[in-house]
């Protein structure tokens, strides 16, 4: 599918208005096609999957399998066995730092986390430290956000066991070398878990090649329903470790005083599952897939340019990170002297034009920058240069609006 300015707004029904949405790093709009598949299964196969030998049952149950066995091939899984479905990008965090703590952490071990990371790659950790008598350490990043393999080499001990980081920073932008850092931690015996959020609807994401042990992703940043997100784990650590919640499905026998868990990935899912929201997850991939990622990276590295080149010849305006655009896989975080975030949020949502202010879920990384707060545009694909240009014009405007020179 060729994409351009004059069509890529028709696949987005939301988009068909003046609306200029550039908070897809929060969540990215749905394409028709998705929300014609959630509809679908619910108007011709909803049953509860696993539960029934009928035929309705049945057709819900290859459904849901067929959606895992897309996420398998769109990561590039050896098997579809290693996607355990979950309800987001930080479910699938707090279950594998849960299990994992549990298995791997002992009095004494220590935990690696980088400081760009989202609260949901922070917090699970530090609870599953405490609970299995082990630490949190910081991997601190330079003013830009560059986090590299030496720096990493240099933090690592050997009482490190896991080491938790994201692949695209939702703040910064930046692409971490997740291939070089997962080499790097294997050699000291240390897990790594990747949070590959802000990074799936960009890039193509290869876990056997990154080497990940785990890598989470939600699917409502990738074009796909909320209520879906995935965690990946290779096999042999899936195995190793114990289960996340209890209840349903996940058991193959259970009597007053034995309990045996079903095998992976049915061991992490316990209860009724999302079946339709991961239909429609399938066909945000199938959608991705047919535009293709090289498409997709060229369209939001040609408007990150365009904005970042605009934005140079407007005073008082601090872009955070890179001034290079292919660092910000379409992310820009500002900030306007003198003007809080949410008075610039403010000011871009009377103009209909959707920007985010605040920490971004990414405090510690704004006390280590030094600033307690930031505004964001996040750019998609299905972005125009009409609305970079609407954005720019805005931005140029924030301090005469609120009464600077």
């Amino acid at each position: 599918m060729i994409i351009n300015d004059n069509n890529v707004k028709k696949l987005f029904p939301i988009l068909d208005s003046d609306i200029v949405y550039l908070d897809s790093a929060a969540t990215a709009q749905k394409p028709a096609c998705v929300v014609d598949a959630i509809a679908d299964f619910y108007l011709k196969n909803n049953a509860n999957p696993m539960r029934g030998l009928y035929d309705l049952s049945l057709s819900a149950t290859e459904a849901y399998e067929k959606a895992r066995s897309e996420v398998s091939k769109f990561i590039n899984a050896a098997e579809s066995s290693e996607v355990i479905f979950t309800r987001n990008a930080s479910e699938s965090l707090n279950l594998a730092a849960t299990v994992l703590g549990e298995r791997y952490l002992s009095e004494g071990d220590e935990v690696l986390v980088s400081v760009v990371e989202h609260h949901s790659n922070f917090l699970p950790w530090k609870k599953a430290a405490e609970k299995n008598g082990a630490s949190v350490r910081y991997f601190d990043c330079e003013k830009d956000g560059t986090l590299t393999p030496e720096m990493l080499k240099n933090t690592l001990t050997p009482r490190t066991k896991i080491f938790s980081v994201t692949q695209v920073s939702n703040v910064f932008g930046r692409e971490n070398p997740i291939k070089e850092f997962a080499k790097i931690c294997h050699e000291n015996g240390t897990l790594i878990v990747v949070d590959a959020a802000q990074s799936v609807p960009h890039i193509p994401v290869d876990v056997r090649d990154l080497d990940a042990d785990m890598l989470a992703f939600s699917g409502h940043k990738l074009y796909g329903p909320m209520g879906i997100g995935v965690l990946y784990g290779k096999r042999k650590i899936l195995e190793d470790v114990g289960p996340f919640l209890l209840g349903g499905e996940m058991i193959d026998f259970v009597s007053k005083d034995r309990t045996v868990y079903s095998e992976i990935p049915h061991k992490f899912e316990a209860g009724t599952v999302s079946a339709a929201d991961a239909a429609g997850l399938a066909e945000a991939i199938r959608f991705v897939n047919g535009i293709g990622f090289e498409q997709i990276g060229s369209r939001e590295l040609s408007l990150t340019a365009r904005a970042l080149e605009k934005i140079k010849n407007i005073p008082h305006i601090n872009i955070i990170g890179s001034d290079k655009p292919e660092e910000h896989h379409g992310i820009i975080t500002f900030t306007v002297d003198d003007v809080h975030p949410h008075d610039i949020a403010a000011i871009f949502a009377a103009e209909n034009i959707c920007v985010r202010a605040g920490h971004h879920c990414a405090q510690p990384l704004h006390i280590h920058l030094g600033i307690p707060s930031t505004a964001r545009a996040s750019i998609a694909f299905y972005n125009t240069e009409s609305d970079i240009d609407r954005f720019v014009d805005t931005m140029s405007q924030i301090r005469s609006k609120m009464g600077y020179e």
